[in-house]
């Protein structure tokens, strides 16, 4: 579904600097057209949780010459942009957090753009923009190892024309599935 301002607007409750934060959250989206924003509870490590809007979904990120999607969430709090947006790398449960420099244990994102998070200066499209520079020097996740019973599976990687790369998975006879059965990473 193809968001504009004012969907975006309307879906923020009015504790929001709406019409700046809807403009934010459309300029991004018209870029990173894999991120959808959704109003969810987000609970703070103290335990208290509040109903924050979000972008959710993935992030393209290019490692080694390949194009990857990296599942994110991005967290708006009220106050914003006089605060940073909260962020987290959200894996798919064939992914493991790789902890690092920027990504604590728990997926939460710590980057420099968001410790030195200014109003006025910094905005969510650049925001975006630098996470997906940093996960391309240092990607913030990993396949996890392959259980017992999916280890007999082959794998097969393709690049589709738009560019993606999706995984192909064989039946036990060798043949492939079906292409609607056919998963994009």
């Amino acid at each position: 579904m193809l968001f504009n301002e004012e969907m975006i607007r309307k879906m923020l409750p009015r504790a929001y600097l709406r019409k700046h934060v809807a403009h934010q959250m459309y300029v991004s989206l018209t870029y990173f057209t894999n991120l959808v924003p959704e109003m969810a509870e987000y609970v703070y490590k103290d335990g208290t949780a509040k109903s924050l809007m979000s972008l959710t979904g993935t992030i393209p990120v290019v490692f080694s010459g390949k194009t990857y999607n990296i599942p994110i969430c991005v967290w708006i709090q009220q106050n914003y942009p006089n605060s940073p947006p909260i962020c987290y790398v959200k894996p798919t449960r064939e992914m493991t957090v790789v902890k690092g420099k920027y990504i604590a244990s728990d997926g939460e994102v710590t980057i420099p753009y968001l410790k030195d998070w200014k109003k006025g200066e910094c905005d969510l499209f650049s925001l975006l923009q630098v996470m997906a520079i940093l996960f391309g020097e240092v990607p913030p996740l990993m396949r996890s190892n392959p259980e017992p019973e999916q280890a007999s599976c082959s794998l097969q990687f393709h690049k589709e024309a738009d560019g993606r790369y999706c995984i192909s998975l064989l039946r036990g006879d060798g043949q492939p599935f079906q292409h609607e059965n056919e998963t994009s990473c």
